[in-house]
């Protein structure tokens, strides 16, 4: 899957999270990968000062690490998006 660094594709990634159980904050911070994960409360925070290319390659890795099933997304969009995101090996 060819990734575009545009803010329809950041878009999409934020809808996903939106849709999901987790909570998609940007907060300025030192943070050394450019987001943390705080599970227990299921909040990600994406570091602000990221340019769109940093935001989006976070997104995709925290997307990788949690694992979503696209099933339990209610729109089809999102859950073909998914589909296709796990069908392919991120390289980022």
């Amino acid at each position: 899957m060819y990734i575009k660094y545009t803010k329809g594709y950041l878009d999409k990634l934020e809808d996903i999270f939106a849709a999901s159980d987790y909570h998609l904050r940007y907060e300025k911070g030192n943070f050394k990968s450019g987001y943390c994960i705080l599970k227990d409360t299921k909040i990600v925070i994406i570091n602000k000062y990221f340019t769109m290319e940093g935001k989006i390659n976070a997104l995709l890795d925290i997307l990788k690490t949690l694992d979503f099933n696209p099933s339990s997304f209610p729109n089809q969009k999102q859950q073909d998006f998914l589909t296709e995101l796990k069908q392919t090996e991120l390289k980022l």
